[in-house]
């Protein structure tokens, strides 16, 4: 008998094995891509393992010039199949420390390293006054390739400091693979004080390959199967429906208010059971919440209910910006989301302009895969395994 091919040693030989079995599609752009993320796992395995790694490692850093590795943003329209592709790279690749991670949550995880070293430098505990060395350090001695899904760039805190953060990264030798529904020169678009953003841009375009993942076809549409877990529109019938859904869910258990610590401060949670909570659109969206936040919450629940989603115009924005955020976590942690809206997806931002028109093509289109009954399905699995 022949031994079976192993499809694991490149993206390539794995997609061609499922379009062989017919669990995908026959695709020509994502099989470029899938070369070019080939090119990334080959350079990995030939590359020497690092000698600096320790959180002193800033110290020594330019003494030796770290080998690099050019990385791979991979930017394209949604549902073409940029995550699945990233999930058989990062599986696939040979770092013994790797992490993927959406973009807002290890920006938070960044905020809260420099927060706590500047605490250190003022008890008087370490004498380096720059936090951004040695956070950077422990990063790249965690993990030496770091893996976004849909990197995007909406916080004028993380904004100003990328730059500096990923020079000092890619020196000790990260190596950056990344999806995106924007290319790199269009990250940040309109943003406050976006020209002390452009050295990222520049940074980010010298370490990496840029890619197009331009197929025909959004594969996010094709597999919808509706589920009555997003209504329409805000009404007396729709709130009634909410409330049905929110009792059968409860089983019969009690709901009653509840507060998730939160460094000093408490997330306010209107209606809590157990693993499920529910939330206005007020509640989390007109309140000065932002990405570490919404993770709390991701991490606390499986099942968030939603109601009275309106439509977003300009005098909307910062609620827009929450929003985009908010759903970027909760789909990225496989919550099983139940929402009241004033429109479908597609239509709840008025003026499709600047960085929120480009972000909100990928929050409608994860607001109708969060209904398809493959996205349902999955939820318990993943949670599970985290």
């Amino acid at each position: 008998m022949q031994p079976m091919p192993d499809y694991s040693i490149s993206v390539g030989e794995q997609l061609k094995a499922l379009t062989a079995s017919g669990s995908l599609q026959v695709d020509s752009a994502q099989m470029d891509v899938a070369k070019s993320l080939d090119r990334v796992l080959a350079n990995l395995k030939q590359k020497r393992p690092a000698t600096k790694s320790s959180a002193l490692g800033w110290m020594f850093a330019r003494k030796k010039p770290a080998e690099i590795v050019r990385g791979l943003y991979i930017h394209g329209s949604v549902g073409r199949g940029k995550t699945m592709l990233m999930d058989m790279f990062f599986a696939m690749a040979p770092c013994k420390k790797k992490r993927r991670a959406h973009f807002h949550e290890f920006m938070a995880d960044v905020h809260n390293r420099i927060t706590a070293h500047r605490l250190k430098f003022k008890n008087g505990e370490t004498k380096q006054a720059d936090p951004v060395l040695p956070v950077a350090a422990d990063l790249y001695s965690e993990a030496e390739l770091l893996c976004f899904d849909e990197f995007t760039v909406t916080d004028i805190a993380d904004a100003m400091i990328l730059s500096r953060l990923f020079s000092e990264l890619f020196s000790l030798g990260c190596v950056l693979v990344a999806t995106s529904n924007v290319e790199p020169d269009n990250l940040y678009r309109d943003g406050l004080n976006r020209g002390l953003f452009l050295p990222f841009i520049d940074l980010l375009k010298r370490h990496v390959e840029v890619v197009t993942l331009d197929s025909p076809t959004d594969y996010r549409m094709e597999k919808l199967n509706s589920q009555p877990v997003y209504l329409i529109p805000i009404d007396e019938r729709t709130d009634m429906a909410m409330e049905a859904s929110w009792v059968q869910a409860l089983h019969g258990r009690k709901a009653q208010p509840l507060e998730i610590p939160m460094k000093g401060r408490s997330i306010h949670v209107p209606l809590a059971a157990d693993r499920m909570a529910r939330f206005s659109f007020a509640d989390l969206c007109d309140a000065p919440l932002g990405a570490a936040d919404f993770l709390a919450i991701a991490k606390r629940f499986d099942t968030i209910f939603l109601d009275r989603v309106p439509t977003l115009g300009p005098e909307k924005r910062n609620q827009t910006k929450r929003f985009i955020i908010l759903i970027d976590t909760l789909y990225d942690h496989a919550i099983r989301l139940y929402v009241s809206a004033a429109a479908m997806p597609e239509d709840l931002l008025v003026e499709r302009r600047g960085t929120e028109g480009f972000e909100f093509d990928r929050t409608a289109s994860r607001l109708f895969e969060m209904r398809s009954a493959e996205y349902l399905a999955q939820t318990p699995a993943k949670r599970a395994a985290e």
